[in-house]
């Protein structure tokens, strides 16, 4: 009876594993399948993604150095660092809207892992993240070798998995309600200028702290500008709660997804 448990618990270990290869190998076709529709046709290819936010920072910079201007050192980092995240959670969380409704033909695949769909908004545009960031680093200077940079790898999964639960929610509404995805892109030209991207804490009125504080994004963009600009750790009470509140949230929206994904067929 041992011997016949133990080869069940050896099968069941050996599908996992399958099933864990399955899922990576698809992952990483669909990613490659997004980044050569997105870069398809293009001369500078995957260039683009760092010479957006480039030419964002040129115009940005001028605006916010010469004609409002603030008195923050090393501007163009400090801004830079704020466009990358939000570029990364913002371009994230509008494709993740519409991973659903734009995968009709994999939807109606038998055993296809629908859940698999939202998370490979984020897989592709963190690649555009990570390709960018050597570019950040080279306008700071050596100020960014230091040991807490060893916690950037935190942060990026506290994003990665506050974007995630976000988008299982976007995903499974915008299948019944289509306006969702329009709604969402006015909610993020909003928010957009709600974020510390091209100011710091201190230049927020005072008697609008306690709304800035409830912004996990906030709290994001100022861990990644006191690694990488200050060579410092930043404030772990913040991360700690943000990233509760992301799992947290992922077990909610995920099931919201699962219990919604039975009618995904039917409604596209």
């Amino acid at each position: 009876m041992h011997i016949v448990n133990k080869k069940m618990q050896n099968s069941r270990r050996r599908k996992q594993r399958q099933r864990i290869l399955y899922l990576w190998d698809l992952m990483r076709e669909l990613v490659g399948r997004d980044i050569k529709i997105q870069y398809k046709r293009s001369v500078l290819g995957i260039a683009w993604s760092f010479i957006t936010p480039l030419m964002q920072l040129v115009v940005y910079y001028f605006i916010f150095r010469s004609v409002l201007s603030l008195n923050i050192s090393n501007y163009a980092a400090f801004i830079f660092t704020g466009m990358l995240v939000w570029n990364w959670f913002q371009m994230s969380l509008f494709q993740g809207a519409s991973a659903i409704t734009n995968s009709r033909e994999l939807i109606r695949q038998p055993g296809f892992p629908t859940a698999i769909l939202p998370t490979v908004a984020i897989a592709t545009n963190i690649i555009n993240f990570l390709i960018s960031l050597p570019i950040l680093l080279l306008f700071l200077g050596n100020t960014w070798a230091k040991p807490p940079l060893l916690f950037l790898p935190i942060l990026i999964i506290i994003q990665f998995l506050l974007t995630l639960s976000l988008n299982y929610l976007m995903a499974a509404l915008n299948v019944t309600f289509r306006d969702t995805q329009h709604i969402l892109g006015i909610l993020l030209n909003m928010f957009f200028f709600l974020n510390p991207i091209f100011y710091g804490k201190s230049n927020f009125p005072e008697q609008y702290l306690p709304l800035y504080n409830l912004n996990p994004i906030a709290h994001l963009i100022e861990a990644y500008r006191t690694i990488l600009l200050d060579g410092k750790l930043p404030n772990l009470m913040p991360l700690l709660i943000v990233g509760l509140i992301s799992v947290g949230l992922l077990v909610i929206t995920y099931k919201y997804f699962c219990q919604a994904s039975d009618y995904f067929a039917e409604e596209l």
